[in-house]
């Protein structure tokens, strides 16, 4: 993944530019957005195509508008937005097509330098399909593509896959970054490797730790995923979450571990609670007295300085899935200790998107992590040892 074509391999000059970008934003009720990291990270390619003189035309998709025009998935607020963050105007080809007679009009008469941002690309149920017809139509509008949306890279759709088939192609300095980082992770890591796995679901990371084995010294296991592990060691886990159908499961990974010399680090002591919600009674308790009427909520103080200690001696950390259910202030300290702990590492620090990049904003320790990704689905796929096909499909060097 690591030979495809980057800008640099590509002459932009007077060229129709069409750039896949990740513009999903967060939005209130008032269409307001509530974080703009996905549209600061997208700049520098921007800003590099307009610099080269290109005639820029950006693509994204927003929310999940179902393959059909809705005012409340408009790029509008994008539009404003990225306007303020380049400090020029920014043409909104707004049509509840995307593509129309007018809009490839309009994108054939920009000029060199212009930035211009289609409609929400699912606003057309074709995007999701990758059905060719969509893809050409989008593809008429530029002469060369640069695919700069990580967080869509896992998914073939029209709007990066299928362009990608009839124009030359690059990534931007954004997926660049992202598979250099995740991919000299896996492909050549810094001994020892450490990887940090949390979040509700087993189901979820299974892919990820088989590949894992293969690479780490050692898997640290935490969030509600922790208790479907305990439940294989035979012990009593309460009300805590569990996925029944995969503890069979959890036990052959242990042994797998076992036998490939990896080391597995379970929470020694979890903080139980009644309820799930944040002012309900809770204490911390060791792991073989978790009461029958209760549920593990977070890590407890014993097993952040296992897990603190075990990152420590690591130079490559990875992290994916909060410790706990971090939303809640009082089940949060955990995450945010683990945060903490990468942080202070002196290695190469990887946090996987999703949660585990909310948990990390949260922490203020944002700034002093290696790389924080911006695609969730996408980090975890290449975690598995996966092909990303938003990332297969440009052209090679």
């Amino acid at each position: 993944m690591l030979n495809k074509k980057s800008l640099k391999d590509l002459d932009f000059a007077g060229k129709r530019v069409l750039v896949r970008c990740d513009f999903n934003v967060p939005l209130d009720e008032h269409g307001n957005i509530t974080d703009d990291t996905r549209i600061t990270s997208s700049l520098p390619t921007i800003e590099y195509l307009v610099d080269k003189g290109a005639k820029v035309i950006l693509m994204s998709h927003l929310g999940r508008p179902k393959g059909e025009p809705n005012k409340k998935y408009s790029l509008e607020p994008v539009v404003k937005r990225l306007g303020e963050l380049l400090n020029k105007e920014i043409t909104f080809l707004q049509d509840d097509k995307v593509v129309s007679f007018d809009v490839k009009d309009k994108a054939a008469s920009m000029v060199n330098g212009q930035v211009a941002l289609l409609e929400n690309t699912r606003f057309r149920k074709e995007e999701e399909k990758n059905e060719e017809e969509f893809s050409k139509d989008l593809a008429s509008l530029g002469e060369l593509y640069v695919n700069d949306a990580f967080g869509t890279s896992h998914r073939a759709h029209a709007s990066n896959v299928g362009v990608s088939r009839y124009l030359p192609s690059s990534v931007g300095f954004l997926v660049e970054k992202e598979i250099s980082i995740m991919g000299k992770a896996l492909e050549l890591p810094e001994k020892p490797f450490v990887a940090i796995l949390g979040g509700a679901k087993v189901s979820d990371k299974i892919g990820v730790i088989e590949n894992l084995l293969n690479v780490v010294d050692s898997i640290i296991i935490g969030g509600g995923m922790a208790f479907t592990f305990f439940k294989a060691k035979g012990y009593e886990i309460g009300q805590s979450l569990l996925e029944e159908d995969k503890v069979q499961l959890a036990g052959e990974l242990l042994e797998k571990a076992e036998k490939v010399g990896v080391k597995i680090l379970l929470p020694v002591d979890v903080v139980v609670a009644k309820e799930f919600k944040n002012d309900t009674e809770f204490m911390t308790v060791n792991l073989n007295n978790i009461p029958k009427n209760m549920m593990g909520l977070d890590i407890g103080k014993k097993t952040i300085e296992l897990f603190t200690g075990e990152i420590n001696k690591a130079n490559t950390v990875v992290w994916n899935g909060p410790m706990g259910v971090f939303e809640m202030d009082n089940f949060a300290k955990g995450t945010m200790a683990i945060a903490k702990a990468l942080a202070e590492s002196k290695g190469t620090t990887i946090v996987g998107g999703g949660d585990s990049a909310s948990a990390v904003e949260k922490s203020g320790f944002a700034h002093r992590i290696t790389h924080i990704s911006t695609g969730g689905g996408a980090s975890l796929e290449l975690l598995e040892g996966k092909t990303l096909p938003g990332i297969e499909a440009i052209s090679d060097r």
